[in-house]
């Protein structure tokens, strides 16, 4: 499956609302989709969505710091797993599990350090601080077709800048999604965010494979 290069990140999502939100994003064709695991009932949400949506999103969890996370978010049938730090047992537990493994990194040897241990792509956060200067730094160094996605602090007035810099994709939170909108406030702010990155880095980034 080819997924478009935006993770939609549903902080604080809570199961009775999670579908709802999935379709709104699916249908804008944002179709990777996390969970993050200090949301109220998180796995509940992610079982949900495997259960709805797994032929047509990429689903996991995000916030994932112990391996027993890992197993847990498995059991569920999700296959993405995404971490705000670089650990190598969470990311060697995770491939063990045939899963897509997307740790935090934040320095040229986490990010060396994590693709060692077999991530399939790097999470740049926090990407407000790291700032796309900097990205392309480490960018440098890295493998080439390494996939990072900047994630933190993105929004429509510095995406593309981080385009200019070949990023691969971007993690988005409070920009489209928070718990206390409404479905149709955050219908209006997918669609609005997805209009924004149509017109401004459509022919930039290209769908992608995880």
């Amino acid at each position: 499956m080819k997924y478009s290069p935006l993770i939609a990140i549903l902080r604080g999502v809570t199961p009775d609302k999670i579908l709802n939100v999935a379709e709104i994003l699916i249908e804008n064709g944002i179709n990777i989709i996390e969970v993050p695991l200090n949301s109220p009932n998180p796995l509940k949400s992610i079982q949900l969505l495997v259960d709805k949506y797994s032929d047509k999103a990429l689903l996991g969890a995000g916030t994932v710091l112990k391996t027993s996370e890992v197993n847990n978010v498995f059991n569920t049938g999700a296959k993405l797993i995404v971490s705000p730090n670089t650990d190598y047992q969470v990311i060697q537990e995770t491939k063990k599990l045939k899963m897509v493994s997307m740790p935090g990194c934040f320095t040229v040897s986490e990010a060396l350090s994590a693709l060692k241990f077999g991530a399939d792509a790097l999470k740049l956060f926090p990407a407000s601080t790291l700032g796309p200067n900097t990205f392309n730094a480490i960018n440098q160094v890295l493998p080439k077709d390494t996939k990072c996605f900047a994630v933190g602090g993105i929004n429509s007035d510095n995406m593309k800048e981080w385009v200019d810099f070949k990023i691969t994709g971007f993690g988005i939170g409070s920009n489209i999604y928070n718990p206390k909108m409404s479905l149709y406030e955050i219908k209006n702010k997918v669609e609005d965010f997805t209009k924004i990155y149509q017109n401004i880095l459509d022919k930039d980034l290209k769908k992608i494979s995880l």
